[in-house]
């Protein structure tokens, strides 16, 4: 008996990258894909329908939902799709919000098509694929988790970066003043830093936020 097809959703706001993936992917045997999203909340609404089973998810869109956000949207649905992420960034900022809102791999545009074709029939068992510099940054915090920053603190470091004040990543996160200074405190204590300027040089250079 031969197996169903992999129904695939291409979800990327660029139609160049969307089209490159579909000549690769559709040249491989049983998979197919079923549709294209190239905003966020494309993507949330085209999964529901219930026809998908892996959906290709970039991580940015430019304004709007992020693709962690559409990641967690989706696969918070009973009998959700797998969500394959594939992008060209590989930070902290970037893989573990993915990670952390479900996503079952995580792919790097660089990739050679064979290793997409194979991450996407891997996902689709429910299994998980990372790119290299992925699982070596994971397996890197799992090593050192009191030099590992968390979410939080990877979210204000960011900002920092951008220019915003306490008070601005305050209003910006729905947080106290006072919790983004505990936040910055123990980032400047795991990055072995004492200043702003220092500990977003730091973060940058460890890759833990992209500038």
């Amino acid at each position: 008996m031969t197996e169903p097809p992999i129904r695939l959703l291409l979800a990327d706001d660029h139609p160049i990258v969307r089209a490159g993936l579909r000549a690769v992917l559709e040249t491989e045997p049983g998979l197919v894909v079923t549709a294209e999203a190239a905003t966020a909340e494309d993507a949330v609404a085209r999964a529901a329908e219930g026809d998908i089973d892996v959906v290709l998810m970039d991580l940015r869109f430019g304004p709007g939902m992020t693709g962690a956000e559409a990641t967690a949207a989706i696969t918070a649905r009973p009998d959700a799709p797998r969500v394959l992420i594939v992008t060209t960034y590989d930070t902290d900022a970037d893989t573990l919000p993915a990670i952390e809102a479900g996503a079952t791999g995580y792919l790097l545009k660089d990739a050679p098509p064979e290793d997409l074709a194979a991450a996407v029939r891997t996902a689709a068992a429910g299994r998980t694929t990372l790119a290299p510099t992925v699982a070596d940054r994971l397996m890197s915090r799992m090593r050192m988790p009191t030099t590992a920053l968390t979410r939080r603190e990877i979210e204000v470091l960011v900002l920092v970066a951008d220019g915003l004040s306490n008070r601005a990543i305050a209003d910006r996160l729905h947080l106290t003043e006072g919790t983004v200074k505990s936040h910055l405190a123990r980032s400047y204590t795991k990055l072995g830093v004492d200043s702003r300027t220092a500990a977003v040089a730091t973060a940058t250079d460890l890759g833990l936020i992209r500038r």
